[in-house]
């Protein structure tokens, strides 16, 4: 009880501030009433604690953000031409991904940043089988539904190698060994966590996901 209400801290200050906008004045009695509310939403609309990342990798995340930005004005095109191009008439797919995190955050992220580019929308995510299905146009041939099945399974990558847990980095170097890929994240602390900790089976996570300690 006392680990989850610590990992609840974010969430409380971000409530408490939120609270502090709403009246427009930073007081002793706006503070300790927006603390007092913060917990009792908290406790009375309770959901399971964010997983934070325990690795940030500056460098990764700047390179998600510059091919994020990328993709978003490519794409923006992209649809656009597709919209007044009178030699064909747009195809859209339902696509299923495998995705190869457990996380919740990294599930959550990918279908963000996903989401956001324009042309593709997820329409449902599978938590338990950790499956995003998307909405995608331009698919008129089988490769299309192929480049736009790698496009997302390569954001998740980016988002791993950017803030990815150590778990996470496991699993989707194993998911390139399978591809006959190198690893995307390889060092002596990432071969000592692993170490440390055995890969857990789909059916032992728990339910508000992350590694089951």
């Amino acid at each position: 009880m006392k680990g989850s209400i610590w990992r609840q801290v974010p969430l409380l200050v971000w409530l408490v501030v939120l609270w502090l906008f709403l009246w427009d004045q930073v007081s002793v009695l706006s503070i300790v009433t927006g603390l007092v509310l913060a917990l009792l939403v908290t406790r009375v609309f309770y959901l399971p604690p964010v997983e934070l990342p325990d690795r940030v990798n500056p460098l990764g995340v700047l390179l998600f953000l510059a091919r994020f930005v990328f993709d978003l004005v490519r794409a923006s095109f992209q649809v656009a031409w597709m919209a007044i191009d009178p030699r064909r008439v747009p195809t859209s797919s339902i696509i299923a991904v495998q995705l190869s995190t457990k996380s919740d955050l990294s599930l959550t992220l990918t279908a963000l940043a996903v989401s956001l580019v324009p042309g593709s929308l997820i329409v449902e995510a599978d938590r338990q089988d950790d499956i995003l299905y998307l909405h995608a146009l331009g698919t008129e041939t089988p490769e299309d539904v192929e480049q736009v099945r790698a496009g997302v399974v390569a954001v998740e990558e980016r988002i791993v190698r950017a803030i990815g847990s150590r778990d996470d980095v496991r699993r989707v170097n194993m998911s390139r060994a399978e591809r006959s890929l190198p690893p995307l994240i390889t060092g002596r602390r990432q071969s000592a966590w692993e170490s440390r900790h055995p890969i857990v089976p789909a059916e032992q996570y728990t339910p508000e996901g992350g590694y089951p300690e």
